[in-house]
């Protein structure tokens, strides 16, 4: 493709996600792409490179078109990223050409706008604006972050690297390196995961030896840490209740060497389904799903049963904003006061299947207050039964060893925002305690 016929489909690609304002930007590009095969590997890059730049930095764009008298559209939003990555506007003007694959000559008034860019003064332009976020959800990450709220966000804002899990089942940390070296995928060893794996920026990996032969999974480093809380060892039994697509059901079973029992839940049979490509690849064996309807007894059949319980929770998601800076302009207050309302139940619901002396290991891939420290907070309080414990499995990294809650940030930690909490169940359940599967079990993204 062309320069001009980049633009003109990161063009497109917006307007796509402008369409499907409530749609995930992922599921709009994955679709757009899909109608689109002629576009190549590196050209898609390109475009989706292009988009999640905009995306990234949507309301300082946003506000400066507006300060220049224009409208928030996305052919002025690339025009104008492409400016604040330094390119005069002549030059920009001049990538607007006509023709079947390209975007059009921009129209005076286009130009015009542009041309007055450089004039806004950002000194006028409101903190929330120029951090990113919602003017509403600014107060709740100063109180998560305080001093370092700007550096954080910053950092949220910035595009992820590409972590891997090396699947212990299948090979070493080392032999899974060398086997990605051969085909010119340089990683490094991660910093806290004992599994981990870094790549800088976006690379094919999928089409690597080694994901096709289940040595690596795609999976941030935080979400393996999430695994190392969990302590699953081999001959437990292992409940996985929020299992989305087995994410981290694949890191359990790898710390079980495949034995003993694995149950993945979830609310979604399509997510169930699309764990089972993933656990055959892997070469798991000890796993079996379970979907969670209304009125569903499965539980109370099972109450007081499971030596392990990972909640992994459905979530705001605002520590994925590396990889999904569009969530940022779709969270709302009332996305946030239902979803710790449906934590608050699926926490209870899991902690009647956890057996006397076991643990639950609450999970998000969250950063704010109200879904982490909060949440286990107000479950205490309501729930004699468990004590909260340190980060103490045998898996934990050193660094992390004995924290009463783990918190994990971009900024401090090069990774995705998680939090994780262990809580030990100290007394048994009464049977009548446990409550029956409902529609509000959840629905999460696989980290």
């Amino acid at each position: 493709m062309t320069p001009s016929a980049r633009l003109a489909a990161a063009i497109d690609l917006l307007t796509a996600m402008e369409d499907a304002p409530r749609r995930p930007a992922d599921a709009v590009a994955n679709s757009f792409f899909r109608e689109r095969r002629f576009i190549g590997g590196g050209d898609r890059r390109a475009v989706s490179g292009l988009v999640w730049d905009v995306l990234r930095r949507w309301r300082r764009l946003g506000w400066r078109l507006t300060q220049a008298g224009g409208d928030v559209t996305p052919r002025l939003l690339v025009a104008a990223l492409l400016i604040e990555q330094g390119r005069p506007a002549g030059e920009v003007a001049q990538a607007y050409v006509e023709g079947r694959f390209a975007p059009g000559v921009l129209t005076r008034d286009e130009r015009f706008v542009l041309d007055r860019l450089a004039a806004a003064d950002e000194a006028e332009m409101p903190r929330a604006v120029r951090l990113e976020v919602p003017d509403w959800l600014l107060p709740l990450l100063e109180e998560r972050f305080g001093a370092e709220t700007e550096a954080e966000l910053e950092a949220l804002g910035t595009e992820a690297s590409l972590d891997l899990r090396v699947n212990t089942l299948s090979g070493t940390r080392d032999e899974a390196r060398r086997s990605l070296a051969q085909e010119g995928l340089r990683a490094e060893e991660a910093s806290l995961s004992p599994w981990g794996l870094r790549l800088p920026g976006r690379q094919p990996v999928t089409a690597s030896r080694a994901f096709r032969d289940g040595l690596v999974e795609i999976q941030d480093e935080g979400s393996q840490v999430l695994v190392t809380l969990v302590g699953a060892e081999p001959g437990m039994r292992v409940l996985d209740y929020c299992a989305g697509a087995g994410g981290k059901t694949l890191g359990l079973a790898m710390t079980m060497l495949n034995r003993g029992q694995i149950v993945a839940c979830d609310v979604s049979e399509t997510r169930l389904e699309g764990a089972v490509k993933r656990l055959r690849r892997a070469g798991v064996h000890n796993v079996e799903r379970h979907l969670l309807v209304p009125g569903d007894k499965w539980a109370k059949r099972r109450a007081g049963s499971f030596d392990r319980v990972l909640v992994d929770a459905p979530c705001t998601g605002t520590g994925t904003w590396r990889r999904n800076p569009d969530a940022r302009l779709r969270l709302t207050r009332d996305d946030l006061r239902e979803l710790t309302v449906k934590q608050s139940e699926i926490l209870d619901r899991a902690a009647a299947l956890v057996k006397p002396g076991g643990r639950m290991v609450y999970a998000t891939c969250s950063v704010l207050e109200a879904e982490n420290g909060d949440q286990i907070a107000a479950f205490l309080k309501r729930n004699g039964a468990f004590r909260l414990v340190g980060a103490d499995s045998a898996f934990v990294p050193e660094a992390l060893r004995g924290r009463e809650t783990v918190r994990l940030s971009p900024y401090r930690d090069g990774t995705d925002g998680f939090f994780g909490a262990v809580l030990e169940r100290v007394t048994a359940a009464a049977p009548e305690s446990v409550p029956d599967a409902e529609t509000s079990a959840g629905d999460q993204a696989i980290a």
